[in-house]
C-alpha cells in the first residue's frame, strides 16, 4: 500500500472514530469517549497534535487510559481474527 493512501486510510478511520464518539456523547448505546479516545490513538500514528492531546488525556484521567489499552487489546484480537496477522 502506497505512503499516500495509508496516510489518507488512517485519517478517515481516525475522524470517523472521533465522529462516533461525539455523536455518542449523546446516545445512550455508545461510549462516546471511548470512541474519541480510538480516534486519536489512530490520529496520533500521524499527527503529533494528537499524539499529544493523547499524552495529555493518559497523565490527566488514568482510569480512561485503562480503558483506552482494553480497546486496542480487543482491536488487535479482531484484525488478528480478520486478517490472520
Amino acid at each position: 500500500m502506497s505512503r499516500g493512501l495509508k496516510r489518507m486510510a488512517i485519517l478517515c478511520l481516525g475522524w470517523f472514530f472521533i465522529i462516533l464518539g461525539i455523536v455518542g456523547l449523546f446516545l445512550p448505546l455508545l461510549q462516546g469517549i471511548l470512541f474519541i479516545l480510538l480516534g486519536l490513538y489512530v490520529l496520533s500514528q500521524e499527527s503529533l497534535w494528537a499524539k499529544n492531546l493523547l499524552n495529555f488525556t493518559r497523565r490527566r484521567f488514568p482510569s480512561l487510559h485503562y480503558k483506552l489499552e482494553q480497546a486496542k487489546a480487543k482491536r488487535k484480537k479482531l484484525f488478528r481474527r480478520l486478517f490472520g496477522k
